[in-house]
């Protein structure tokens, strides 16, 4: 006797991904534009290069080791691998990827907290997931489009 298989349900595309986990990959794009805008400067003034440079290879180091990882509670933060902080969507009051022709920090309020992070990853990839796993239409602070007025008669 075989067992018929369970009543198929509706689901989206957007059930099946909020059900995974999904791991960004690294983006060395900033890093690589600071060390490289370090160059030019070395004849103007050395030291401010030096800092630019320096700046840009440490982006390049924490691009290297660290990963954001959407799961369905919220999204954790893993460094070399070790998940070190995670940030449960149900606490998000906000988001918001600023300069969209080139994203380069990433911003987010939880409850008690504001974070913000060099987009160090797949842009595209970010703004996916966090439109899937947080939806700022569903956020009480997100400021969607103030209602507008009735015409006046």
């Amino acid at each position: 006797m075989t067992q018929s298989p369970p009543p198929r349900t509706s689901s989206t595309v957007n059930d099946f991904v909020s059900l995974t986990t999904v791991r960004l990959q690294p983006s060395y794009a900033i890093p690589i534009v600071f060390v490289l805008a370090g160059i030019p400067l070395i004849l103007v003034a050395p030291w401010l290069a030096a800092m630019i440079s320096l700046f840009g290879l440490f982006l390049m180091i924490q691009a290297g080791s660290i990963r954001l990882e959407f799961t369905v509670s919220g999204l954790d933060v893993l460094r070399n691998g070790d998940r070190f902080r995670q940030f449960p969507y149900q606490d998000w009051l906000n988001w918001k990827i600023f300069w969209s022709p080139v994203p380069i920090l990433f911003y987010f309020r939880e409850v008690n907290s504001i974070h913000f992070l060099p987009v160090l990853f797949n842009a595209d990839k970010l703004r996916e997931c966090l439109e899937t796993h947080v939806p700022l239409d569903r956020l009480p602070n997100s400021n969607p489009k103030p209602p507008t007025k009735p015409p006046k008669s």
